[in-house]
């Protein structure tokens, strides 16, 4: 049974008709094109194809008469096996719902012919299913791209210049339109742009692997954004240099100016602001809910000084309810019982350890008082699942 769940102002549900995915029974049809193509409808393929997108699928009547605009089918044969076989290969409805709305022609493809070869590619690199069909629905083109003249000869590309197929995977995971993008106006020249700055590869390869997303941009673009990086004071040769260049990539300068606000509100002067930002880089890539919110707390629940968190800036990329809280309950426990002394460097050293060692030290080096700050520290943890 196929439900799908639309976000929509009008929200329909029914039960879709799906056929057993080894019985299915295709028919012949015509090969979709690369882009959405508006068809002409007859009255009443108009009308089947509206009433299916509706109730087998749960768009809107308004989001519905929209797709019919580019897929029409008079009878429900070959987007039930469509439907069939995403359920079948482990997509949820809400992934199938996000393919379909944006890819509708999708409906009349034969998927044992079309999409199941690219889902057996991901699945032959070792990815796991789950993780194949989060790559799919985030790069949805890749089930309409070629498989042998783009997505192989992607993922080649990437695992020569990786020199491993483990990180080329992580890339994918972390964006799987990386494969489909030409690369040679794009990565190719970006990372050459930052080889010339002086960024040692391993640090190139490592922005890469972990932000793949910076190296799709414009290389003009990139090449400004690696000036003002330099012009704030950045050492190409440190790993905080390519960080400071994700930042930068990933706002617009309306972006940066409102945060530099955000920052300002609680008393931070622009050289700070600048200093929180060399620290740790990740604090300006923050939303602004979330710098407030980091602040609030430890500002005016904690005590803390603003200033002090300047020169700790990664204290504001940490989870304000599945780290920050609940080691300050801890942090207020063992002040309460005179176990820790009252000052802002024993709770700025708790929040930034690691998960082992704060137990180690804050939690079970207090053998009798252990099991009641663990009981509190669990219980903080479980109000952010």
């Amino acid at each position: 049974m196929f439900q799908f769940i639309c976000k929509t102002l009008h929200h329909v549900r029914s039960d879709a008709r799906a056929s057993p995915i080894h019985n299915l029974c295709f028919m012949q049809i015509q090969l979709f094109s690369s882009s959405l193509k508006p068809t002409k409808n007859s009255p009443n393929q108009h009308s089947f194809t509206v009433s299916y997108l509706i109730n087998s699928c749960g768009f809107s009547p308004e989001k519905a008469l929209s797709m019919s605009k580019y897929v029409k089918f008079e009878s429900p044969d070959k987007p039930d096996s469509v439907l069939a076989f995403f359920k079948y290969h482990g997509f949820t409805q809400t992934q199938i719902s996000t393919i379909i709305r944006n890819h509708p022609s999708l409906l009349l493809c034969d998927p044992e012919k079309t999409l199941l070869p690219k889902l057996e590619f991901f699945k032959s690199k070792g990815i796991s299913i789950t993780d194949v069909t989060r790559i799919v629905t985030g790069s949805q083109s890749v089930l309409k791209r070629s498989l042998e003249k783009v997505t192989i000869p992607g993922f080649e590309f990437f695992n020569n210049l990786f020199q491993s197929e483990a990180k080329t995977i992580a890339a994918v995971k972390r964006c799987g339109s990386l494969l489909l993008f030409d690369r040679q106006p794009h990565v190719i020249p970006n990372i050459e742009i930052m080889r010339e700055a002086g960024v040692p590869n391993s640090n190139i390869m490592f922005l890469l692997k972990n932000q793949p997303r910076v190296f799709i941009t414009r290389s003009d673009k990139f090449r400004q954004i690696l000036k003002d990086v330099e012009t704030m004071g950045f050492d190409p040769l440190i790993m905080t240099f390519v960080s400071a260049v994700h930042a930068l990539r990933s706002m617009t300068k309306s972006t940066w100016e409102k945060k530099v606000d955000v920052y300002k509100k609680w008393g931070w002067t622009e050289e700070e602001i600048l200093v929180a930002f060399k620290k740790h880089p990740c604090c300006m890539t923050a939303s602004e809910d979330k710098i407030n919110g980091v602040m609030d707390f430890l500002v005016n629940k904690m005590g803390l000084e603003s200033s002090l968190v300047v020169k700790r800036s990664i204290l504001i990329s940490l989870s304000l309810e599945k780290r920050i809280v609940p080691r300050c309950a801890v942090y207020q426990a063992l002040l309460s019982k005179g176990l820790i002394q009252t000052n802002g460097f024993s709770l700025m050293t708790m929040l930034r350890t690691s998960e082992k060692l704060f137990l180690k030290k804050f939690v079970n080096y207090h053998e009798e008082e252990a099991p009641e700050l663990l009981k509190l520290y669990n219980e903080k943890l479980g109000l952010a699942k």
